[in-house]
């Protein structure tokens, strides 16, 4: 292993390697995914060894080397051997810092496979337009609807085509399942999960849903009537398909009501909330007395309005009035009472055209109620605000850094901001947690992130927890112990896709299965690769993988979901959408390597 600025002791040039910068989380994912899963040589570039994950990273086994540059400079690639690598993933850095190593690597390798981590998405896409054999990906936009999902209480889903492709568990199968995807799943022992067993072929994995589903619905695992209970204790997940992505949305009178206490309560004290509810009361009456006396409802009303705004019309003396006194001392309560309301209707109506300029700080209010706590603006933090915002459920967000560039972007979009580093647990009350319905604390220390768990828990024991954990051992003990906490790893749900997207597979989505990643891909036959004149059946048979759809050359708009032909042997054009393991994702990649 070499350092900058030291002789290189390799005997000769690197050849068909891949080249890995970054020193951070994902990048050592990353090599993990590449050394275990596609068994392929990588060539580590670390800013420092000694920081970060620079030291795991030098412990891996399979690295072919390791080598310390501060920035990924053209001498850095060429250190590395770029000339000779089949791909180079840059996972550190900001976005210009990678477009110029991108840049850089292509002028010396032209064929070269380039992907790298971009924030700015839009910007990515253009990316790859401008240079040949790119990919621009973003590990928190993979990974952040995984949290969000978690917190809205719904199944991270995968679109393909028209339809929705999510993992059910136990008494959440129905009829609509495609695939088995895990069994043996104990919450208690996740080990002996295990992620897209062998089943024997198609119809043995419907004939173990139909044993397990039975005549009358799901049959609990473990009891008499299971005929799998001696042999297998635990749960099974499936894959199954929505046409669309579950609602969230709150009902719009319930945000109604939550908006009208919210500006009452802002606005007014609690004597002159109960001036007003008195004045509210009087009016009512009023009115009613004045259609008792009118005979017609709708005069009643716009009698009443009319007095209410102090246009009231006094009768002159002689005059006779429908209803006499009493009409005359429901229209005086009327007025008096409009000069109560009308300062106080004015102060909402301001409050609305302030409350619209986006970017300015507000606190949460008493609308806000069965909301989401997001503690963290960092890359993820800011898109897991910004995903559960467009599903119309309130979003709080806290963060201690005042400099965080999430809380900007999170403003923009009227979203209230605790900032500053007050206790987490006083920031947990003022973002009004009692009334949430889950907490996604998604900071970049393990430590805070279980501390956020724990203050929410201690508020109010049933909410909704999602936490970010890097450390598997920790995230299990975590899960063991407290039963209604998710924990995600933003690493570990983005790596397959970086790897998958080295390799030059076209990755649709993620999906997690608890602490395993289950890939959805779709893959092209082409002339050369290894998958024109194989049939459906071969492929599943190299295991770890389900061919879910089939596009024909000749119907390219068309998904055929549960291919039936299952000897169909698949000509150039042809695309499948499959499940896959990482590792068995990278076994196609190898077919693919040996047939080209």
């Amino acid at each position: 292993m070499t350092e900058a600025g030291q002789g290189d002791p390799r005997t000769g040039p690197l050849a068909g390697h891949y080249i890995v910068c970054g020193g951070n989380a994902l990048a050592h994912r990353l090599i993990v995914e590449l050394i275990e899963h596609y068994e392929v040589p990588v060539v580590a570039l670390v800013p420092d060894r000694g920081r970060d994950h620079g030291p795991r990273i030098e412990q891996l086994s399979g690295v072919a080397e390791v080598l310390e540059f501060s920035t990924v400079s053209e001498e850095a690639l060429r250190a590395a051997g770029v000339d000779g690598a089949r791909g180079v993933a840059l996972m550190d850095g900001t976005d210009q810092e990678n477009i110029h190593a991108a840049l850089t690597a292509q002028g010396r390798n032209p064929g070269i496979r380039i992907v790298l981590r971009m924030f700015n998405q839009r910007l990515g896409e253009h990316l790859e337009m401008l240079l040949a054999n790119c990919a621009a990906l973003s590990g928190s936009a993979t990974a952040a609807p995984a949290f969000a999902n978690g917190a809205l209480g719904r199944p991270g889903s995968v679109r393909v085509g028209d339809r929705y492709l999510y993992v059910a568990y136990g008494q959440e199968i129905d009829g609509s399942q495609i695939c088995l995807v895990a069994d043996r799943i104990d919450r208690q022992d996740l080990s002996r999960l295990r992620l897209l067993p062998d089943a024997g072929g198609r119809a043995a994995e419907f004939i173990a849903l139909a044993r397990r589903l039975g005549s009358e619905g799901p049959i609990e695992l473990g009891s008499p009537a299971s005929p799998d209970a001696a042999e297998d204790r635990g749960e099974v997940a499936v894959l199954q398909t929505l046409t669309s992505e579950p609602p969230v949305r709150i009902p719009w009178w319930k945000r109604a009501r939550w908006w009208l206490q919210d500006v009452l309560r802002y606005f007014t004290s609690v004597r002159l909330r109960l001036v007003l509810t008195t004045a509210l009361a009087a009016v009512l009456i009023g009115g009613y007395v004045i259609w008792h006396y009118g005979g017609s409802l709708g005069w009643a009303v716009y009698f009443t309005l009319l007095d209410l705004a102090g246009a009231a019309q006094p009768d002159q003396p002689g005059l006779d009035t429908p209803g006499g006194p009493w009409v005359r001392l429901a229209q005086v309560v009327v007025t008096f009472c409009g000069i109560t309301f009308v300062p106080v209707a004015t102060a909402i109506v301001v409050d609305m055209l302030a409350t619209g300029r986006r970017g300015l700080p507000r606190a949460p209010g008493s609308r806000t109620r069965d909301h989401v706590v997001v503690v963290g603006l960092g890359n993820v933090g800011t898109r897991v605000a910004a995903l559960v915002h467009e599903t119309g459920v309130p979003v709080v967000c806290i963060e201690r850094d005042p400099q965080a560039r999430g809380i900007a972007a999170v403003r923009a979009l009227g979203l209230p901001v605790l900032v500053g580093d007050a206790p987490l647990a006083s920031q947990l009350r003022r973002a009004r947690v009692q009334y949430s319905r889950a907490v996604v604390a998604v900071t970049t220390d393990d430590a805070a992130n279980l501390e956020a768990a724990l203050e929410a828990r201690a508020v109010r024991p049933e909410v909704r927890i999602v936490v970010r954990l890097f450390d598997d051992d920790f995230a299990h003990h975590v899960y063991a112990t407290l039963g209604n906490v998710a924990s995600r790893s933003v690493s570990y749900l983005s790596a397959p896709a970086f790897a998958a997207a080295l390799m030059g597979r076209e990755v649709l989505g993620t999906l997690s299965v608890y602490r395993h990643v289950l890939l959805i891909a779709e893959l092209a036959a082409e002339e050369g690769n290894g998958l024109v004149g194989r049939d459906v059946h071969r492929i599943e048979s190299e295991g770890g993988v389900r061919v879910l759809a089939v596009r024909l050359a000749r119907r390219p708009a068309d998904y055929l979901w549960n291919f039936a032909d299952r000897a169909h042997r698949l000509a150039a054009g042809d695309r499948i959408v499959v499940a896959a393991t990482r590792s068995g994702l990278a076994r196609i990649n190898t077919l693919e390597t040996e047939g080209s």
